[in-house]
C-alpha cells in the first residue's frame, strides 16, 4: 500500500511539473511570435528608418534584461544539486558569463541605460520606455491613432507574457506537495527491503543447491533497483520544477533570445549583424 501510494505522489508531482514546463515553454514560443511581430510593426507603420530601429533595438533590450532577470538565483531552486550540476559541463548560461550592464549600451541610449540599470526591474522599466516613446511619436503626429493602439497593443502583450514568464520564476512549485513526495520515497525506500525479507525467505522451499537457505539475498539488488526507479522518478520531477533556473531541462531562453535579435536585425537590413550573445550550446 505504501509503494501504490508512492507511486500515486511522485507520478502527480511529475504530471504537474511537466505541464508547468510545457506552459512556460508556450510563454516563450509566445514571446518569439510576438517579438517577430514587433519588429514587423515596427518596421512598416513607422517612415523613419532610425525611429523603427529604435522600437526594434529597445525590444531586443527588453529580452536580454527579462532573460537575465529569468536566470537570477532563487534559494528553493536545484540547479546546484549533484544530480544537475553534473551537467553543467555539456552546456553553457551566457547571462551567468556576462553582466547585463556590458550588453544594454548595444540597444539603448547611455542616458536609457542609465535609467534601466539603476530601476528595480529592467524589463519593466524598458517596457515603460517603449510605451513612452510611442506616445510621443503618436503626440508629434509621426503616428495615426490606428497605428499608435496596435502597437501599444502589441506592447501591453508583451507586459502580460513577462508577467507571466515571472510567475513561474517567483512562485515554485508548491513545497508541501514536494516535501511529502521526497519524504514518502525516502520513507518506502527503507521500509522496501524488510517487506521482501519473509516473501524472499519462503522461497527457500522451492529452490535447491546453492540458492536454498540463500534467497534472501536476492532482498539486496531488487531492493536497490525499485528504489533506484522511484528516487528517479522523483529527480525527474525535481529537475523539471523550475523551467528557468539554468538546468540541463531549462526552457532555452538564451537561444530564444539569439534567434529573436537575428530575425529582427535580419528584418531592418542588418543581415552581417550576428547576435551579441553568441553560444554553441547554450541554455
Amino acid at each position: 500500500m505504501l509503494g501504490t501510494a508512492t507511486s500515486f505522489i511522485v507520478g502527480f508531482k511529475n504530471v504537474q511539473t511537466y505541464n508547468r514546463a510545457m506552459e512556460a515553454l508556450d510563454v516563450w514560443i509566445d514571446i518569439l511570435s510576438r517579438s517577430r511581430r514587433w519588429g514587423e510593426i515596427a518596421r512598416d507603420l513607422i517612415n523613419e528608418e532610425e525611429t523603427s530601429r529604435k522600437l526594434v533595438y529597445r525590444h531586443i533590450a527588453w529580452l536580454t534584461a527579462l532573460r537575465y532577470e529569468l536566470r537570477r538565483p532563487r534559494i528553493w531552486e536545484s540547479t546546484n544539486r549533484d544530480f544537475n550540476a553534473e551537467y553543467r559541463r555539456y552546456y553553457r548560461v551566457p547571462e551567468w558569463e556576462t553582466d547585463i550592464s556590458e550588453l544594454l549600451p548595444q540597444y539603448l541610449s547611455p542616458s536609457e541605460t542609465a535609467q534601466a540599470l539603476s530601476s528595480t526591474s529592467i524589463a519593466t522599466f524598458v517596457l515603460s520606455l517603449q510605451g513612452a516613446s510611442l506616445k510621443m511619436l503618436h503626440a508629434a503626429g509621426q503616428l495615426n491613432s490606428s497605428f499608435y493602439m496596435e502597437l501599444q497593443k502589441a506592447v501591453g502583450d508583451l507586459i502580460e507574457l513577462q508577467s507571466r514568464s515571472e510567475r513561474f520564476k517567483n512562485f515554485p512549485y508548491p513545497r508541501q506537495y514536494a516535501t511529502v513526495s521526497s519524504l514518502f520515497v525516502k520513507f518506502f525506500c527503507f521500509l522496501f527491503p524488510f517487506g521482501l525479507l519473509h516473501e524472499f525467505d519462503k522461497l527457500n522451499d522451492s529452490v535447491s543447491g546453492f540458492m536454498h537457505g540463500n534467497m534472501i539475498w536476492l532482498v539486496v539488488p531488487c531492493s536497490v533497483a525499485v528504489s533506484w526507479m522511484y528516487t528517479s522518478l522523483e529527480q525527474v520531477g525535481e529537475s523539471t520544477e523550475n523551467p528557468f533556473e539554468g538546468g540541463a531541462n531549462d526552457v532555452p531562453i538564451s537561444t530564444l533570445c539569439t534567434v529573436i535579435e537575428r530575425d529582427l536585425k535580419e528584418m531592418l537590413g542588418e543581415y552581417a549583424s550576428g547576435p551579441s550573445n553568441p553560444a554553441i550550446i547554450a541554455l
